[in-house]
């Protein structure tokens, strides 16, 4: 398996020429019916091998975790992590495994989290949460920096955004009531630096777009929760007004993703329209069949949106000024 990455790499090797990729690149558009640039490719995993690797791997750091933890109790955590950072020097740096990278990145970033809990147990408090964000902030940033997995960058903003989330509410405990407020804010900054990310690759041929499609699907739950949250959609708050302001905001979101080329925020929002409207049509006796025809009537909608999703991405970047299309994916004519 291989990446558009892999074919740049290629080109600067000069072991092919641009124009020969170019063509090939075409011709996998031809054959799926589809552009590449709004398949919002990433690599996921080589082949079996990588899952050989996760499982060995895991393995291994559960028992580093064990005799750490049978020596002191923070032991264990340190163990994992440095664990991870020596299994992926050979399995990331050397051999690019790419499920081996996401599953050793996030091992050791969760042995730096567990590791102020571990060394404060059993007096757990708010300062442990501080001291795991901040912990796991700085350990993804050294991660990043020596190996660019480019989930990385999203867990290091989601690592971040939770400790300066507890740290403010450690000091001002009064903003608890606005959590929500806070996660959304959160979301939306991520979702910008997510953008940022989009706008320096707009093909979609580096590893840029693959840090950009994490930081999405880590932004939208972050925004999508708060805002059906505060509608009361999870606490019973049905009935027909709520139910179109959530297919309002379920289509606004839709043209979003569009706009964006990234399908993380519609996604994330799927629970809670399936469920609204399921709750509105128990409420009229439809007890039954509720959850199957609303998941009849999404699925069939998404599926025919996948299906022309290149052609209604033109029709909505038609209604975007040209210097904002500018730092979008590019429709291919």
């Amino acid at each position: 398996m291989y990446s558009d990455e892999d074919l740049n790499t290629a080109v600067q090797r000069n072991i092919f020429t641009a124009e020969a990729v170019h063509h090939f690149r075409q011709h996998i558009n031809e054959v799926r019916k589809s552009q590449s640039v709004d398949e919002e490719n990433f690599r996921l995993i080589n082949g079996f091998n990588d899952i050989f690797v996760v499982i060995a791997s895991t393995l291994l750091l559960a028992s580093l975790a064990w005799l750490g933890y049978s020596l002191s109790a923070p032991m264990a955590g340190l163990a994992v992590a440095a664990g991870s950072w020596g299994l992926a020097e050979y399995f990331v740096n050397r051999r690019r495994m790419a499920l081996p990278a996401i599953a050793l990145l996030l091992s050791f970033l969760g042995g730096l989290f567990a590791t102020p809990f571990l060394f404060m147990q059993p007096d757990i408090n708010a300062n442990a949460f501080i001291a795991a964000g901040l912990l796991t902030t700085l350990g993804a940033v050294g991660h990043w920096a020596r190996f660019r997995v480019p989930i990385t960058v999203a867990a290091g903003a989601a690592t971040l955004s939770a400790g300066i989330a507890a740290s403010i509410v450690y000091l001002f405990p009064p903003l608890l009531t606005f959590i929500d407020n806070l996660v959304l804010l959160f979301g939306l900054l991520i979702f910008g630096l997510a953008m940022y990310w989009d706008s320096k690759d707009t093909v979609r041929q580096t590893r840029a777009s693959d840090v950009a499609f994490w930081l999405h699907l880590i932004a939208a739950p972050m925004i999508v929760h708060p805002v059906f949250n505060n509608l009361g959609v999870l606490d019973g708050n049905g009935g027909v007004l709520i139910s179109l302001v959530v297919l309002g905001l379920y289509i606004l979101l839709a043209l979003i993703s569009l706009a964006v080329d990234r399908r993380a925020i519609m996604v994330s929002a799927l629970v809670y329209v399936i469920y609204t409207f399921s709750s509105l049509m128990e409420s009229y006796g439809m007890v039954t069949y509720g959850f199957a025809l609303t998941g009849l009537c999404i699925g069939s909608s998404l599926l025919l949106l996948s299906a022309f999703w290149h052609g209604c991405r033109k029709r909505v970047l038609q209604l975007i000024p040209q210097p904002v299309q500018m730092k979008l994916p590019v429709v291919k004519i």
